[in-house]
């Protein structure tokens, strides 16, 4: 939405429409201080959904899609951080507020949908994000480390 609370007219740029998602993003992201845990969530999400029409999409048409689309960009230092399944996930997910997961997954579906941004471009944003959250978490050494806020730089 912009500062009138409309959406961006499907006439902008695909430049525009996806500005528009990222700086909402950010803008969330900042303002509710969303851990790294709940943002991976969500966006794991909605790569994996988009993703799945995509390749139902390509197969369909005897397509194959690019790695940058299908696979998540290697990240520095990922091996050497605890794994995932080595933190208690029953209690993390007792600990995540599904509410602000839940505004935060309406935001992404809303805009997509509403600024009718291609699959693909959206995943290629997403990807950013993906690789921003990874990064997080592979300095996380510790269950609290997840709810840290995920820190975006002021130019993302």
């Amino acid at each position: 939405m912009d500062s009138q609370g409309e959406m961006p007219a499907s006439t902008d740029s695909m430049e525009e429409k996806l500005l528009f998602l990222q700086e909402n993003l950010s803008n969330f992201v900042k303002q509710y201080n969303l851990p790294i845990i709940e943002s991976a969530l969500v966006i794991s999400k909605y790569i994996n959904i988009l993703l799945n029409e995509l390749e139902k999409k390509a197969f369909s048409e005897n397509e194959i899609l690019p790695l940058e689309i299908t696979e998540p960009r290697a990240i520095l230092g990922e091996s050497q951080a605890p794994k995932i399944e080595d933190f208690p996930l029953d209690k993390l997910m007792q600990n995540i507020d599904q509410d602000r997961m839940d505004i935060f997954d309406t935001i992404i579906r809303t805009i997509i949908n509403g600024s009718e941004i291609p699959f693909v471009n959206a995943i290629l944003l997403l990807r950013d994000w993906e690789s921003v959250i990874r990064t997080q978490l592979a300095k996380s050494t510790s269950p609290g480390h997840l709810f840290s806020p995920l820190e975006l730089d002021d130019n993302f």
